[in-house]
């Protein structure tokens, strides 16, 4: 009988792990960062969990379904993927408490989680990561880079006639309600270096320091970047500078700035009667170089899948941008703590 490399055990599961272990699993990195009791407790605090008063199968934990929709968005999964890759692999069954489990959450419970928190859901996971991170020493330093990005949706084929009812809050009468459900009305074209796009847009504060992502706004594509710059303006940074690009310029902002003590590091925008001097030319060039650093963290959404979102409606582009910038916060605090040793922000 020829001799193999395969040992059959009784504890190979054990040995796998212990090697897994030493090989360096990335959701054991996330575990040591975040506590996730103080996660859940904020979530059961806006949203609670049925107290099975009505009967029915009891509900999973909520930190285990936050673990869930974490890793779901961490790897880009669907929730059907989501449920097969929990029966399938052992570092998500341990990330997510269910090792010794018989049961495990399927597609239906995760969607039922991600409609039970929603989109005020979304919004405590990331401001409890940011805060969890600020606690860690990694506040806001340096400055704050404040930029938008586009995330598409699917296009939706729909007749001139037909937007034009969307676009006056009207719904086209022939409609059967199976079709409307898989209608997004609330996604808006928009143009961009010439090429249409649609879908939604996401605003975003980045500090110069640690480029970890402080504020979010969402809206439509259609809207105007400079409309969100109030909304993620963020008043804890160490540094009064404010960068941002050409989009954002503009008098009254400028005096804003001034008033509140901010430095103005707005690059500015010439026109076809006023072109920039050679002086403002260089001041952009200067500009870009740190802000172009707010550009880091949307290069990252993107390969996580976060610049397209397979949902309809903005409720549900709102939870998923949201819960994206979270999950990057995650993976730029596993490496913050990773370059620091092993601890938070030096001091």
């Amino acid at each position: 009988m020829k001799r193999s490399a395969i040992k059959l055990e009784l504890f190979a599961d054990e040995r796998q792990r212990e090697k897994l272990d030493q090989i360096g699993d990335p959701l054991a990195n996330i575990d040591e960062l975040l506590n996730f009791k103080v996660l859940a407790a904020r979530i059961d605090k806006i949203a609670p969990r049925g107290d099975g008063a009505k009967g029915g199968r009891p509900a999973y934990p909520t930190e285990v379904m936050l673990r869930i929709l974490l890793v779901k968005k961490l790897y880009n999964l669907s929730n059907d993927q989501m449920e097969f890759q929990l029966l399938d692999r052992m570092s998500f069954k341990r990330f997510c408490r269910l090792t010794n489990s018989r049961t495990i959450p399927d597609a239906t419970t995760i969607w039922v989680f991600e409609n039970r928190i929603g989109e005020a859901g979304a919004r405590e996971i990331f401001d409890g990561v940011e805060s969890q991170l600020f606690a860690k020493g990694f506040i806001p330093r340096g400055g704050q880079m404040i930029d938008a990005t586009l995330v598409q949706a699917p296009t939706q084929r729909n007749t001139r006639e037909e937007n034009k009812l969307i676009k006056q809050g009207a719904m086209p009468a022939d409609w059967e309600p199976a079709k409307r459900r898989q209608k997004d009305t609330d996604a808006s074209w928009t143009k961009k270096h010439g090429k249409s796009y649609f879908g939604y847009k996401m605003s975003v504060n980045v500090d110069n320091r640690y480029k970890l992502i402080r504020k979010v706004q969402t809206s439509t594509a259609s809207e105007h970047d400079s409309k969100h710059f109030d909304a993620v303006l963020d008043p804890f940074n160490t540094s009064r500078d404010v960068y941002a690009d050409r989009g954002y310029p503009s008098k009254a902002r400028t005096e804003f700035l001034e008033d509140e003590g901010y430095r103005d590091q707005i690059q500015r925008r010439g026109t076809g009667k006023k072109p920039l001097s050679q002086t403002q030319q260089g001041r952009n060039r200067r500009l870009a170089k740190t802000r172009a650093r707010v550009e880091h963290p949307f290069a990252a959404i993107s390969q996580m899948g976060g610049k397209f979102v397979r949902t309809i409606g903005q409720a549900r582009a709102n939870f998923s941008m949201l819960l994206m910038a979270a999950c990057y916060n995650v993976k730029r605090g596993v490496f913050l703590v990773a370059t620091n040793g092993g601890r938070g922000a030096p001091s």
